[in-house]
């Protein structure tokens, strides 16, 4: 007479499937959530006080003036004196932004300064329709695409390890980092002003949640040689703008 395999009862069927449940829910996890605990901090620094009569090609774009170098220098040393590893040096293309960073870069050698069109200066949507009446749909959506790519190319968690990356960049550009990060309207950008030289710093965890550490930072920066864009207001660069 054959012999019957006897059959597992229904509770150890039930505790079976419960294991291999947690398993298999533990293996999706896993699969999902970043592995590590690196921390990716942003430093933005907008470009420091530049030639407004520069005629230039927009494209490239005017040079500081001695003030914006002065500015440059004063954050660059802040940069210099925070105890930080730093992991990366990166700039828009245009002159302002290139020789800010090359301020920055005479601090702190160890680092390659690389540069990025898409953190170039672009006009993109307001609500302040008088900022943007000379410009066409077509070139504020192409504004917005621009500083879109550049937000998720570098708006990214690094759960490998921890990292410290500084970008130089634009007012404009800056702002509407800010408004991703903080999820708000985009559109809400010119809402806030933003100093020359200022330093924004983003934290991102390794599952990508971010925090605003600071905004438009200019303590390191005396009263008399501090400067921001007033929008629609003429600079007058012997008189700090408020």
């Amino acid at each position: 007479m054959g012999r019957t395999m006897a059959l597992p009862g229904k509770g150890k069927i039930v505790c079976l499937l419960i294991v291999l449940a947690a398993a298999l829910g533990a293996t999706l996890a896993s699969a999902e959530e970043p592995t590590g605990t690196g921390v990716r901090t942003i430093y933005l620094i907008r470009h420091g006080e530049y030639d407004h009569e520069d005629e230039r090609d927009e494209e490239i774009g005017a040079a500081l003036v001695p003030l914006g170098v002065a500015q440059a220098r004063l954050v660059a040393a802040r940069l210099r004196a925070m105890p930080v590893d730093w992991t990366s040096l990166t700039s828009s293309t245009m002159t302002r932004a290139r020789e800010t960073a090359q301020v920055i870069a005479e601090e702190l050698p160890q680092l390659e300064h690389v540069t990025d069109r898409k953190l170039s200066e672009c006009l993109q949507p307001t609500w302040r329709t008088e900022i943007t009446a000379e410009e066409t749909p077509e070139d504020l959506a192409a504004c917005l695409a621009q500083q879109e790519a550049a937000y998720e190319a570098y708006f990214q968690p690094s759960p490998a390890a921890d990292r410290h990356d500084i970008i130089v960049g634009h007012g404009n550009v800056i702002r509407h980092f800010v408004t991703r990060v903080l999820k708000v309207d985009p559109m809400s950008w010119l809402e806030m002003s933003i100093g020359n030289c200022s330093l924004t710093v983003v934290n991102i965890q390794p599952d990508g949640s971010m925090k605003l550490l600071s905004y438009g930072d200019v303590g390191h920066i005396p009263p008399g040689l501090q400067t921001r864009t007033p929008p629609g207001v003429p600079r007058d660069l012997s008189v700090p703008q408020p």
